[in-house]
């Protein structure tokens, strides 16, 4: 039986454009006078991955959403190929109304099951931002140990997982555990301000004793765009 995916609803302000799948939860929101920056925090968050790789030579992005994370990076990170993983027909639909960028040699968004595309890529990518929310929440899918297992072979040596976890969510700890197996324990938790998220960030090489080598300071790529974050 083919699968059966939420239609988003989309909501105008003034300023803003934003997608839903419920009143009580939003996917994505863009600023119209600024479509290519981060409005919502946990986003800006997942960017912090710069500090550790500030110019990654391939992305891959589990959930499209409104495409904050994809037209950033596509934006600033210049020398990046960048692939998107959407698997909801409905929410790709709307990457006009988004601003997404259209396909090109270096980005291309695909319609497609993410854990597959995982488990299946032949290319190991420097960077992997895991944000696949849909209306029911993290699915299972992609918040198994297989899941993170796969997520970690398809990283090079020095690749690192970026992945959005809802605090409220009851297998918030158990997704915690399942990651620092996968990843050996290199993880690091960061909260976002609001309370509602934390981001994770993992890596086979110890993120601790990564930042513990060298002084963590604010890469060159990251200081030429920090100010169109927010």
């Amino acid at each position: 039986m083919a699968q059966q995916h939420i239609k988003p609803v989309l909501c105008r302000t003034a300023n803003t454009v934003s997608m839903h799948f419920s009143a009580h939860q939003t996917q994505s929101c863009m600023d119209i006078r600024r479509p290519d920056a981060l409005h919502l925090e946990y986003t800006r968050t997942m960017m912090g991955f710069l500090f550790f790789l500030p110019e990654p030579e391939s992305v891959a992005m589990v959930g499209l959403g409104g495409g904050s994370l994809a037209k950033f990076c596509y934006r600033h990170l210049p020398k990046a190929r960048i692939s998107v993983i959407e698997i909801n027909p409905h929410v790709l639909a709307l990457r006009d109304q988004f601003q997404v960028p259209a396909d090109s040699p270096r980005f291309r968004v695909v319609l497609g099951d993410a854990a597959e595309f995982v488990r299946t890529s032949p290319r190991n990518f420097d960077v992997l931002l895991v944000d696949g929310y849909d209306h029911e929440g993290l699915p299972t899918a992609l918040s198994s140990q297989r899941f993170y297992d796969d997520c970690s072979e398809m990283l090079g040596p020095d690749g690192m997982l970026v992945t959005n976890l809802h605090c409220g969510q009851d297998r918030w700890q158990q997704q915690l555990v399942r990651i620092r197996r996968s990843f050996d324990g290199g993880v690091v938790v960061v909260d976002v301000d609001d309370g509602s998220n934390s981001i994770v960030f993992a890596s086979k090489t110890h993120l601790t004793t990564r930042s513990q080598s060298k002084p963590v300071r604010q890469p060159p790529s990251l200081a030429r765009f920090c100010r169109f974050i927010c």
